[in-house]
């Protein structure tokens, strides 16, 4: 273990150097090191108090400014600085005393002539191999402290995580994206609970109807927490999100978590199988219609697909429980837990849009990309056409395929409700306009909030898939 001359320093693992440097240059991170090993880092201030005292930068630094001023080095700055100082006055037709003019010179001939000494100084220091003792300097030889680290592994545990999860590039990227995350979570509470709050429907009255007397009203505020303020609500609302302790509904008395644990697997479990049919058919339909640009498959597979997405959803559900229900006999006409073929036709009738979007994204992706220099570059090598297409085509047309199956995804979960009322599914999108016209607060604020939260983890699976997808993305999150 090597030691600084003079200092009696250690140096720093590169690990542990590294990832401490990186944290310094960004002060939220610096911010967190600091309080998650606050008991940590009030010892190491007193090590480097202690060590600040046998510092040989600041005598260094004090015989540079002497020998500096010894040669005339401050006069030399003195004159310069009046001399620009009367040019700036001429220039700008202002008129200033000759005393001023002296004591702003001073400053400013004091500020160059310690900017001077200070670099020489740290050349000195460099060429004998020494360093200025700071508290950066101080932590970072401490880190490398074997006794240390075990002293230490208790009161600074949070920090050393901490440290441990930036060293990893991707483990990083994954927690910045959860934690940006939780405040999209938290702005989509904020804002729901407000426009609900504003909303000029009253709970009470709707519910207990138009009989009600006053003190119903009142009573029923009370039990409910109406009656509280804009910001006692927030914060119950909020902390109820966050415990999972989403109270008692207005209507039913019936807890808000477990009625959702029940219909938010349905529409989720809708979703996902529409999703995995549009990815199914819709890429190979988007690469073989732009390999085969304006031929018969082409012209068919996208005007299927722009009838795909003219056509509503509740009338394309209709006409399937007519043809396939009633007349054919084929699937059941309503959603039956259980029984998987009456689950058939409304994750057709939801993905059929989303099929249509992604294959006229993947044809207009790929037929941007087989057209790039490095595709002809690796045709020129010998690469045959089935190579060059699924290795360096499809991998690179699929990034903003991925962006729209990310957002798509979110838009079925939020846009389910109709296909959930055409086939009388108990989901979590028809459980929510079901309530909005109450407004059953705990209600809505549960659904809305934990649909939120899938579409948050989503967009994250999408991140990690550019960076799967995308070298370019992997270089950035090793570099910041």
């Amino acid at each position: 273990m090597e030691t600084a001359k003079a200092t009696g320093t250690y140096a720093p693992t590169p690990m542990f150097q590294d990832t401490y440097q990186k944290m310094q240059r960004r002060n939220l991170y610096h911010f967190f090191i600091l309080i998650l090993g606050l008991p940590v880092h009030l010892v190491v201030f007193f090590i480097y108090l202690h060590r600040k005292k046998n510092d040989p930068y600041q005598k260094l630094l004090h015989d540079m400014k002497q020998g500096l001023v010894k040669e005339g080095l401050k006069a030399t700055y003195l004159k310069r600085a009046e001399e620009e100082l009367q040019r700036k006055n001429m220039f700008f037709n202002q008129q200033a005393s000759p005393s001023s003019i002296k004591a702003k010179a001073e400053r400013l001939a004091q500020e160059r002539l310690n900017e001077t000494a200070e670099e020489r100084t740290l050349k000195q220091l460099t060429l004998k191999d020494e360093r200025k003792i700071t508290y950066k300097e101080t932590f970072g030889s401490l880190l490398q402290n074997p006794t240390f680290l075990v002293l230490s592994a208790l009161p600074g545990l949070p920090m050393y995580l901490l440290l441990l999860l930036y060293s990893n590039h991707f483990v990083k990227y994954i927690f910045e994206r959860l934690v940006m995350s939780l405040f999209v979570i938290v702005g989509v509470a904020f804002l729901v609970f407000t426009i609900l709050y504003l909303s000029p429907f009253n709970p009470a009255a709707n519910i207990l109807g138009e009989t009600a007397t006053k003190d119903q009203i009142a009573a029923f505020n009370a039990i409910h927490g109406l009656d509280q303020p804009y910001l006692v609500q927030l914060w119950n609302t909020i902390k109820g999100i966050a415990t999972f302790d989403l109270g008692s509904s207005f209507t039913g008395n019936e807890e808000v978590a477990s009625s959702i644990g029940r219909k938010f697997p349905i529409t989720l479990t809708l979703a996902i199988i529409s999703l995995i049919m549009a990815i199914v058919i819709a890429i190979p339909i988007g690469i073989v219609s732009a390999t085969k640009p304006r031929s018969f498959f082409d012209y068919t597979f996208m005007f299927v697909a722009l009838i795909g997405l003219s056509i509503p959803n509740f009338w394309q559900g209709l006409i399937f429980i007519l043809n396939f229900s009633i007349k054919w006999k084929w699937f059941p006409a309503t959603y039956t837990p259980g029984n998987w073929l009456s689950i058939v036709m409304p994750a057709v009738v939801l993905g059929t849009a989303l099929t249509a979007s992604i294959a006229r994204m993947m044809r207009s992706s790929t037929l941007e990309v087989i057209n790039e220099d490095y595709i002809l570059t690796a045709k020129a090598k010998g690469l045959n056409k089935r190579q060059v297409l699924w290795k360096h085509a499809v991998s690179n047309a699929m990034i903003p395929v991925i962006t729209v199956i990310g957002l798509l995804f979110g838009g079925m979960l939020g846009g389910a409700a109709v296909t959930e009322k055409v086939f009388n599914i108990s989901g979590i999108g028809s459980y929510i306009v079901d309530k909005q016209f109450i407004p059953d607060i705990p209600a809505i604020m549960g659904g809305v909030v934990y649909i939120a939260i899938t579409i948050s983890l989503v967009n994250l699976l999408i991140d990690i898939l550019y960076a799967f997808f995308d070298p370019r993305i992997r270089s950035k999150m090793k570099q910041y």
